[in-house]
């Protein structure tokens, strides 16, 4: 109790206060998930804050101490947080949902990640369903008193990844079919690549991964190179250096900033899922075809 901080032991004060069951996510882009389930029933917070690198995140002393009050733990599995392992074990007794599970992943090709899960399922409107689904299952056991208006609010929040998924399918038909491929920092794109009809290449396979190694860079150079591709990007995670010397090496634009790990703060351009989706596509279709997207939901 003593390494905790004021603002956690405030924070845990006022959930206390309002009786609501405390459910504590790995990281923000499955708080937001959570939210849309949980409505005004739970109070969710995330472990790790806007901006933060969720695959190599050493939680802290007040992270640990949270989870002492929480009633459940939601983690994407899959490999990504690996470090939550050792939380939930020193939470004692708490129940975790791991979101994933079920699910069939795309495997990771190449590099020395090669046959692992790509763990950032999330990045599929269609699989963010599963989630959804796992949730409101898992809240339903958790209040049972609630379930009605868990399912509600799944069903609907699920009507709004299919109309993304649609929104997301005509803005990407833009790129024209000799620019279909995506350069990025980290690996994170291959469930929407498979779910638009796009290439891949990337520095590192995941972000536990990232060393950037001369093999790496000589290997996207001669890449981006014999595509022609227009723009490459990176992710607000990691630093955009050696994205930006590929950019420098082959004449390619540096084409913007993705969220994919984390979402931004509110005043930023991914405050939620749906926005991180809208945002990511836009600057995909502005960087691969040369134009703005057309169509296209803001």
């Amino acid at each position: 109790m003593g390494c905790s901080s004021p603002g956690r032991r405030a924070e845990n004060d006022s959930a206390a206060g309002s009786g609501k069951p405390v459910v504590l996510t790995t990281f923000t882009v499955l708080a937001d998930l959570a939210r849309q389930v949980a409505g005004d029933r739970l109070e969710v917070r995330s472990i790790t804050k806007p901006g933060a690198e969720v695959h190599g995140y050493e939680p802290t002393p007040s992270d640990l101490e949270a989870a002492q009050g929480a009633s459940l733990i939601v983690q994407n599995g899959l490999g990504l947080e690996r470090w939550a392992d050792r939380f939930v074990a020193s939470s004692g007794k708490v129940p975790t949902v791991t979101l994933s599970q079920g699910m069939q992943p795309v495997l990771i090709e190449g590099d020395v990640a090669a046959g692992k899960p790509n763990p950032h399922a999330w990045m599929s409107p269609k699989r963010a369903e599963h989630y959804v689904d796992r949730l409101v299952a898992a809240f339903s056991n958790l209040d049972p008193a609630g379930a009605a208006g868990y399912r509600q609010r799944g069903e609907a929040y699920k009507q709004q990844l299919k109309a993304l998924d649609a929104d997301l399918r005509q803005a990407l038909a833009q790129v024209p079919p000799n620019q279909r491929l995506l350069v990025s920092c980290e690996g994170a794109f291959s469930y929407l690549a498979r779910d638009y009809g796009l290439d891949e290449a990337y520095l590192w396979p995941v972000n536990a991964e990232t060393q950037v190694t001369p093999k790496r860079l000589a290997r996207l150079i001669d890449t981006v190179k014999q595509r022609r591709v227009p723009a490459v990007f990176c992710e607000s995670t990691v630093s955009d250096e050696a994205q930006r010397e590929v950019a420098r090496a082959t004449g390619a634009r540096f084409g913007g900033t993705f969220y994919v790990d984390s979402l931004s703060g509110s005043g930023g351009p991914a405050p939620s899922l749906l926005a991180l989706q809208r945002h990511n596509v836009n600057l995909i279709v502005q960087g691969l075809s040369g134009k703005p997207a057309t169509g296209s939901p803001q």
